[in-house]
């Protein structure tokens, strides 16, 4: 499972690389229109402004379509999840503490 984790975070990872080297390239190519446009800076900081809330929203879209994948991929492989396994830890202590509390108790009727 923690294979499947690490390949899901390396995804992950590389999602968001793309989308920050995107957002820096956008920067870039936005600074020379508004050059060869002859933008003033108010009107350059108002694109910009504009530009980086649509950007935004799209890294926030992305962001919410890998989660979803995420969830679906797990999903498909009937992983147990996070509450399962803490009822089923807590199962297991119970039984464990049971299973100590027997064994005194046969080691006081041994002894």
């Amino acid at each position: 499972m923690s294979d499947l984790q690490g390949m899901f975070r390396e995804a992950w990872s590389q999602a968001l690389l793309g989308l920050s080297a995107a957002e820096q390239e956008a920067e870039k190519v936005l600074g020379r229109i508004a050059d060869a446009a002859g933008f003033t800076p108010e009107d350059v900081r108002r694109h910009a402004r504009d530009f980086g809330q649509r950007l935004e929203a799209q890294r926030r879209d992305m962001e919410r379509s890998i989660d979803e994948a995420v969830r679906r991929a797990t999903g498909r492989l009937r992983l147990p999840s996070r509450e399962e396994v803490a009822g089923l830890r807590q199962r297991v202590d119970e039984l464990a503490a049971r299973l100590d509390a027997l064994s005194k108790e046969r080691e006081k009727r041994a002894g």
